[in-house]
């Protein structure tokens, strides 16, 4: 077990982080969490602990909890594994469909169905190659969880055409609490104008049925120029998506360029834009090819906008009793800035950010709360990415001297 880390130095690290590819870890990893190894952390209203309870994993991406007290990660580099209640990491799980593992593609999002307790099913969203495994978009499986195996694998949703290298392919998986499962993508990085093309799937969010079908209602449905999965479009690479507690709308998070990242609340047949408007340039310094600047007839502006990209990833609204101060709140993983955002709403709108773990410098791609009610956070890291928790600081009580 890791000795307790001392506490680190107060540091404040920012600044685009590429993505990196590392090797394949050992088939099977050692407990190496250790909740007595606590960083103390302090936020304006809470002194926080964080104890690294799982490290050593490959680019970690999604987690997702058991009924048992456990739970599911994936790894971009092509690995599912299981962790039990005492931190024990499983080998890969088998079973997994054919992955494009190239740059920012892999294996994704994993969420368990909401009837995981009947029906076993395990849904994981990945890039699928295509024929030749010289391209690649953004698919949904799903498969059954028996033992250390899926079985039953079926893809119940691929993304058409291939047209990603290796970026933009998104991806989160949320289920609507409704029947419906939600899929976030990216527009591949190629031309950038399939996201406004209705016929193809780049840069769209599209809601389907958990075994592949079309909900009915779905806004696009009846017309023959586009295609019935869309929900919204205009998006450029949505990696974070959650549900309101109160209103049960999605909310979704999306890179922007370089400046303009963004929070959205999409709403059924809307364009958000991408690449026509956008709040960023280009990575070159130039303007956004196509782009008519930060607004225009008939597309949506964005809910919030970040003008220096922090890098969004997963999110998550705190519900929990174990930080009451937070309840309402919502959480974001942030790869560039290396952070945790917190955001304070009122109703839908943002009235306060905090930006939590700047200190430790490490790039958060994933944020669950979890059964416990503590924040559960994956740091991505080719060679040592992390399950992070993070808890209220118990309180120190003053030494009793003995009676005289």
């Amino acid at each position: 077990m890791p000795r307790p880390h001392a506490l680190l130095a107060l540091l404040i690290l920012a600044g685009l982080a590429g993505c990196r590819n590392g090797g394949t870890p050992p088939a099977s990893l050692p407990v190496t969490g250790d909740p007595a190894a606590v960083q103390a952390i302090p936020s304006e209203r809470i002194e926080l602990e964080v104890s690294e309870r799982v490290t050593g994993l490959a680019h970690p991406w999604a987690l997702a909890f058991l009924p048992d007290g456990g739970y599911l990660v994936t790894e971009k580099v092509g690995n599912l594994r299981r962790v039990a209640p005492d931190g024990r990491v499983s080998a890969p799980i088998q079973g997994l469909p054919k992955l494009y593992v190239s740059g920012q593609s892999g294996l994704l999002d994993v969420v368990l169905s909401p009837d995981f307790a009947q029906d076993g099913w395990v849904y994981l969203s990945f890039a699928q190659p295509n024929f030749r495994g010289n391209l690649a978009g953004t698919a949904v499986a799903r498969g059954r969880l028996e033992g250390d195996a899926l079985t039953g694998v079926e893809v119940i949703y691929s993304q058409e055409p291939k047209l990603s290298s290796g970026t933009h392919v998104g991806s989160r998986l949320v289920f609507d609490g409704q029947g419906h499962l939600f899929v976030t993508q990216g527009d591949n990085r190629v031309g950038m104008a399939e996201s406004q093309q209705l016929d193809k799937l780049q840069g769209k969010l599209v809601r389907i049925l958990p075994d592949s079908g079309i909900p009915a209602d779905n806004p696009f449905v009846g017309r023959a120029d586009a295609r019935p999965e869309i929900w919204s479009y205009g998006h450029r690479n949505m990696q974070g998506a959650a549900l309101h507690p109160q209103t049960g709308q999605l909310w979704t998070s999306e890179h922007g360029p370089k400046g303009g990242d963004e929070l959205n609340v999409p709403a059924p047949g809307l364009n958000y834009g991408w690449p026509v408007v956008t709040h960023g340039i280009d990575y070159t310094g130039l303007p956004i090819s196509g782009s008519v600047g930060k607004a225009a007839p008939g597309m949506e502006p964005p809910h919030h906008v970040w003008m220096v990209s922090p890098g969004l990833s997963g999110m998550a609204f705190y519900t929990g009793d174990l930080l009451p101060q937070w309840r309402g709140n919502l959480f974001l993983g942030a790869l560039a800035s290396r952070e945790l955002i917190r955001l304070e709403l009122e109703g839908d709108r943002v009235v306060h950010e905090e930006r939590l773990l700047g200190v430790r410098g490490e790039r958060i791609r994933d944020v669950r709360q979890g059964p416990d009610g503590a924040l559960y956070l994956l740091v991505d890291d080719p060679n040592n990415g992390k399950v992070l928790r993070v808890a209220p600081r118990a309180a120190v009580r003053p030494r009793q001297e003995p009676a005289r």
